[in-house]
C-alpha cells in the first residue's frame, strides 16, 4: 500500500438522476468545508480517452453531511451571467457551460470570489477561447459575475487556477493551465497569472512549466496546477509552498485519432515570491484504482495537524477522497 495516501472507498457525491458524471469540487472554508460547488456534466459527446470529446456543464451547489459525503443541490445562480457571456461570444463560438470552480475567500472583506473556466469552443478548433471567469458576493447565494479576470490570448487560454499567497512585492503570482501549440501538437503548460487585484484585470506571465522541456513521463504532455498546501501542513522553505500538480502522459496517435495518456496527481514546489516552479516530482503520487485515464485533483482540506483530505475526480465522472499524511509525503519530497 502507498503510505503517502489512503484512497477512500465509495464516492464523495451521491448520485443524481440528472447527472451521470460530476467532477471538480470546491468548498467554502467559512462553513467548515461543508458547502461548496461542483461541476456537473449535462451531456457528453465522445470518449474522455480520445481527443475531441465535448462535455457540457453546469455548476451546482453541494452540501456535506461530512467531509466524505455531499449531496448535489440546485444549479448555481449567478447574477449577470447571461449579460457577461453574451459580450464574450463571437461568431462561430459555442458556450458549453461553466467549468472547474475555485472558491477563494478574501480575509479582509470576507467576500467570496468564485473563479471558473469559461469555455467558448469552435468544433473546427480554429478559434477556441478559454477565459478564466469570475464572480463575487457574500456567499454562493449572492454571487454576481464580472468580466473574466483573465482573457485568452493568442497563445492560449486560462483554466485550473492555483492561487498563491501575496509576495513581498504586494501582488500574487497565481498559476493557471494554458496552451502552447507546437507543430500539430498542443501542450498544456503552466503559466503565471499576475494579480494585483483578485477581482479584475490579471495579466499573463511567462510559462513556468512546459512538459516538453522536462523528461518526466507521467507529465510528458499536459500539466495543470492544483491546490497548494499551507506551510503548516508541509514546510518546504521561506517563500515556497508544496502543492499538487495534475499531469498527463504524452498523447498517442493511433491512425487519424489522438488518444490521451494517463492523467495522474503528482507534487511540485512553488517559489511564489519569484513565480518559479523549483521542482516537479519524477513520479506521480496518486492514480486512482478505478481510473481508466484520469485522476485529477481539485480541492485540499487540512483536517488535523499533518493530516488532510484531497479531492479528485476520476475519468471526469465521479469524485473521490484521499487521506494524505504530511510526514510520509515530506520524506518523499526531501528525497529530491
Amino acid at each position: 500500500m502507498n503510505n503517502r495516501y489512503i484512497q477512500h472507498t465509495g464516492r464523495v457525491i451521491d448520485t443524481n438522476p440528472r447527472f451521470t458524471h460530476m467532477m471538480a469540487i470546491s468548498l467554502d472554508p467559512r462553513v467548515n468545508y461543508r458547502e461548496g460547488v461542483a461541476r456537473c456534466i449535462t451531456s457528453r459527446e465522445g470518449d474522455v480517452q480520445v481527443h475531441g470529446y465535448i462535455d457540457r456543464s453546469e455548476l451546482h451547489k453541494i452540501i456535506g453531511n461530512s467531509l466524505e459525503s455531499f449531496q448535489i443541490g440546485e444549479r448555481l445562480n449567478i447574477k449577470n451571467e447571461k449579460e457577461i457571456i453574451s459580450k464574450l461570444i463571437e461568431d462561430g463560438l459555442d458556450f458549453i457551460g461553466l467549468e472547474d470552480p475555485d472558491i477563494w475567500i478574501d480575509e479582509k472583506t470576507d467576500l467570496m470570489h468564485l473563479y471558473f473556466t469559461l469555455p467558448l469552443i469552435d468544433k473546427l478548433e480554429h478559434n477556441t477561447k478559454i477565459h478564466l471567469g469570475h464572480a463575487v458576493g457574500r456567499d454562493l447565494d449572492s454571487l454576481e459575475m464580472t468580466m473574466p479576470v483573465l482573457m485568452a490570448d493568442k497563445q492560449g487560454g486560462a483554466k485550473e487556477l492555483s492561487i498563491s499567497p501575496i509576495n513581498k512585492q504586494g501582488f500574487r503570482y497565481n498559476l493557471v493551465e494554458s496552451g502552447k501549440t507546437e507543430s500539430d501538437f498542443t501542450y498544456s503548460v503552466v503559466r503565471l497569472a499576475v494579480a494585483d487585484d483578485m477581482g479584475k484585470n490579471w495579466k499573463f506571465g511567462e510559462i513556468v512549466f512546459h512538459p516538453a522541456e522536462h523528461e518526466i513521463p507521467w507529465i510528458g504532455g499536459h500539466a495543470s496546477p492544483g491546490p497548494l498546501f499551507s506551510r503548516d501542513f508541509i514546510d518546504v522553505g521561506e517563500g515556497k509552498l508544496l502543492g499538487v500538480m495534475n499531469g498527463r502522459e504524452a498523447n498517442m496517435r493511433v491512425g487519424d485519432t489522438i488518444k490521451y495518456g494517463i492523467f495522474s496527481i503528482g507534487l511540485f514546489i512553488y517559489d511564489y515570491e519569484n513565480g518559479v516552479i523549483d521542482w516537479v516530482s519524477p513520479e506521480p503520487l496518486i492514480r486512482d484504482s478505478e481510473a481508466k485515464t484520469i485522476t485529477f485533483a481539485s480541492q485540499f482540506v487540512e483536517v488535523d495537524r499533518g493530516k488532510g483530505i484531497l479531492y479528485a475526480h476520476v475519468d471526469d465522472s465521479f469524485v473521490r477522497a484521499y487521506s494524505l499524511d504530511a510526514e510520509s509525503i515530506s520524506k518523499h519530497v526531501k528525497g529530491h
